[in-house]
């Protein structure tokens, strides 16, 4: 937008976020290079989570430097992002790095352990005034490995955001909605945004209720996809009533994901003491949302690598075969409902 006098503020550091977060990741891996502690990746990862981490096989000497020199590399493509304006090829050349590290650092470095430590806080939340369960619960779900994780994740929407920003700006789109003078693609309105974003919701929302259904049955000790000699360890070790626990939540979980296509995702239900009635602001669920599908999107990238695809009779019965349609479902459903609400641009003026 040429004209445009106001312009949002996070296209504009974006990419100097995600430089400053690549130069930093970068120094780690100089630190490991030199032989320093905390490598959290294969041989410095927990045991048990080797064999399904994509990096279980990593070692300090071999991947260190790798890590080094891509967090550099990162920190200076990130400064052109910022500051250089290209067309064409040369374009291309840097938006397919940048969306690369997205996702890279998003979906495939990180695993399950992210959705499980956010899927089992609310249990050890309300279970904290009572003692249960007995343990320690961040030094469970957040040992450092697993803080790297978060941390590689929180880099991969840095990117993200600064790859957008490129896109846009390149583009001549504004910065903040991604519209332009030229017109919006027709899948883009509201109306058609209102028809295919229900279908993702429906989608978002059934996908879970299958993984909830097979935990509440494992809790009432019914073997559903499951060895009765495997039932009766999770009774024992008491993991069936925390994973009946986890399924209630995933299944308030996929009840909160039709908010994104019905009135009361728009409107603060009655129940809700001192907002009923008012507008929920877009930012709030959009938020909750975008982080949920981010979360699902590195466990159901994990579960397609640690699946047997080429026994159907697995696949077809696992719950968690079914994360990666449930990420995408949920972040199509998100994108609808920001394409339906977004409105007219404060920044452009278009709608």
């Amino acid at each position: 937008m040429e004209n445009q006098k106001v312009a949002a503020r996070w296209p504009r550091w974006a990419a100097y976020a995600a430089s400053a977060w690549s130069l930093a990741y970068g120094g780690l891996g100089l630190h490991w290079t030199l032989g320093g502690a905390g490598f959290p990746f294969g041989e410095g990862d927990l045991p048990d989570a080797r064999a399904e981490s994509l990096l279980g096989g990593a070692t300090a000497a071999g991947t260190a430097p790798v890590i080094m020199a891509l967090g550099f590399a990162g920190a200076v493509l990130a400064l052109v992002m910022a500051r250089v304006r290209l067309r064409g090829a040369a374009r291309f050349a840097v938006l397919t790095p940048a969306w690369a590290a997205a996702v890279t650092l998003v979906g495939l470095i990180p695993d399950a352990r992210i959705m499980t430590a956010v899927g089992y806080a609310p249990i050890f939340l309300i279970g904290l005034p009572f003692g249960w369960p007995d343990a320690n619960y961040f030094e469970l779900a957040f040992p450092w490995p697993v803080l790297n994780l978060i941390i590689c994740m929180a880099g991969g929407l840095l990117w993200a955001g600064a790859a957008l920003a490129f896109q846009r700006r390149t583009s001549d789109s504004c910065g903040s909605c991604g519209r332009s003078a030229r017109g919006a693609a027709l899948w883009t309105t509201p109306a058609s945004a209102a028809r295919w974003g229900r279908w993702a919701a429906y989608t978002a929302f059934v996908v879970p209720l299958f993984y909830a259904v097979v935990r509440w049955a494992w809790a009432l000790n019914i073997p559903l996809l499951f060895s009765e000699e495997n039932l009766r360890w999770l009774h024992e070790s008491g993991l069936a009533w925390a994973g009946a626990a986890l399924a209630t939540f995933a299944a308030v979980g996929s009840t909160l994901t039709l908010g994104l296509v019905y009135r009361w995702g728009e409107i603060w239900p009655r129940w809700v003491i001192g907002l009923a009635g008012k507008r929920i602001p877009p930012a709030l669920p959009l938020t909750l949302a975008s982080l949920v599908t981010a979360v699902l999107l590195s466990a159901g990238l994990e579960a397609v690598r640690i699946t047997d695809w080429t026994d159907p009779a697995a696949w077809l019965s696992s719950p968690i075969a079914y994360w990666p349609i449930w990420a995408v479902a949920l972040g199509t459903a998100t994108l609808a409902y920001y394409l339906r609400r977004r409105g007219r641009c404060r920044y452009c003026g278009l709608i």
